[in-house]
């Protein structure tokens, strides 16, 4: 996967889709992004824009009033898109992995909670490797 930047408003736009179960039409997007700092009539654009860095998909049709409109889902996940904007293109070394891991645990609430998933994941691997 080629590293991709996203513009703020781009970012808004992504962070909507991320966080609802359904595809979302251009009006759905509008409607549901209260706090964007970009104008409503620059959505198609964003959406070209997210469709070229290939971040969203097309996923099908919605009935609106007298249309229909193509509705969108992400096309890569947020946490796809951190490692991304982390690693690059390249394989990130195992130091660097550790290193991030450790400072990512020392911002989270609960600590224990994250520390106790990673070692849950981990024994998973450990397991599937096998």
């Amino acid at each position: 996967m080629k590293k991709e930047t996203l513009t703020k408003s781009e970012h808004e736009i992504m962070n909507l889709l991320w966080h609802v179960d359904k595809p979302l039409t251009a009006s759905e997007i509008i409607e549901k992004s209260t706090d964007k700092t970009w104008k409503d009539s620059y959505i198609h654009l964003l959406i070209n824009s997210l469709l070229d860095k290939e971040m969203i998909r097309a996923e099908g049709f919605a009935k609106t009033t007298k249309n229909y409109a193509r509705t969108f889902v992400a096309a890569v996940s947020e946490e796809a898109y951190a490692v991304q904007q982390i690693a690059g293109p390249n394989p990130i070394s195992t130091l660097s992995v550790v290193s991030i891991v450790s400072a990512l645990i020392d911002q989270s609430a609960d600590q224990q909670t994250l520390i106790d998933a990673i070692e849950s994941m981990l024994a998973e691997k450990r397991t599937q490797e096998t």
